[in-house]
């Protein structure tokens, strides 16, 4: 009809046709790895199962000087996945002591953050943002345009895991060395408490318990701190862009 502003198929300009036929390969192949995926994560939560406390103790004091490089490597795997890392940084502190488990822990611990990190790069946003499920708003809201300030204070919050730090990280534009170092700072306390708990357990003797005291204080006050330059940071920009932020009950009243 004169004047009907859909086209029929026929009156579709070349071009037209060309961009419609054509097929965006890159997002097909990021959807194709989502989809692989979320069934390897199906596949590893009913046929997987991590190894216990004992038995990590046990196959590591049978590889000799090999089992640091063992446990590294295994600590790596796990953070670069959605499985907690609680259980290894307490096997850390449980088979090799404080001092030397908090050490192996972080190498562990930061090296599987980067290769999260470097995997959410190559899947690209959007992927990662589906993959990330119900900590995609958090993530987002925290870490868009964020830096050094708001890795640390994702990665501070008590109850947060790490794995969504890694892939938000690497797909909302953190830059390589802000991340690292971000990661080996606030990742530090929390390692350090798991491991004095590990420790303690295989050794409950006042040094220990003191290192579990000093590592949770210290995890609680750098927690305050972080949170703090955190909003200050964030208020700052937010002044130099010339918007502000309207609290929460400033918006209920203004709704009214």
């Amino acid at each position: 009809m004169p004047g009907h502003e859909d086209a029929s198929p026929a009156e579709w300009s070349p071009r037209t046709r060309h961009n419609r036929e054509r097929l965006d390969w890159s997002t097909i192949l990021r959807n194709i790895v989502l989809a692989l995926a979320v069934l390897a994560g199906v596949w590893a939560v009913f046929n997987v199962r991590l190894p216990s406390v004992d038995v990590l103790q046990a196959d590591i004091a049978a590889a000799g000087f090999w089992g640091f490089a063992v446990f590294v490597l295994i600590y790596m795997g796990v953070a670069a996945t959605p499985i907690p890392v609680t259980i290894m940084a307490t096997a850390g502190g449980l088979i090799f002591g404080l001092p030397f488990g908090t050490l192996l822990s972080m190498v562990g611990v930061v090296g599987g953050c980067w290769i999260g990190y470097w995997i959410a790069r190559a899947l690209g946003r959007d992927t990662v943002l589906r993959l990330l499920g119900s900590h995609a708003e958090t993530i987002e809201s925290k870490l868009t345009g964020g830096g050094f300030y708001a890795v640390c204070a994702l990665r501070l919050m008590p109850g947060f895991p790490y794995w969504p730090v890694n892939y938000g990280s690497g797909a909302l534009g953190i830059d390589n060395r802000t991340f690292l170092s971000a990661t080996i700072i606030s990742s530090l306390p929390g390692q350090l408490s798991l491991v004095a708990v590990g420790a303690f357990i295989g050794e409950p003797n006042v040094i220990n318990g003191i290192g579990v005291g000093a590592s949770w204080a210290l995890v609680i006050t750098l927690t305050i701190i972080t949170m703090h330059r955190w909003k200050r940071t964030r208020d700052a920009e937010n002044s130099e862009n010339g918007t502000t932020e309207i609290p929460d009950d400033e918006n209920h009243r203004l709704a009214q």
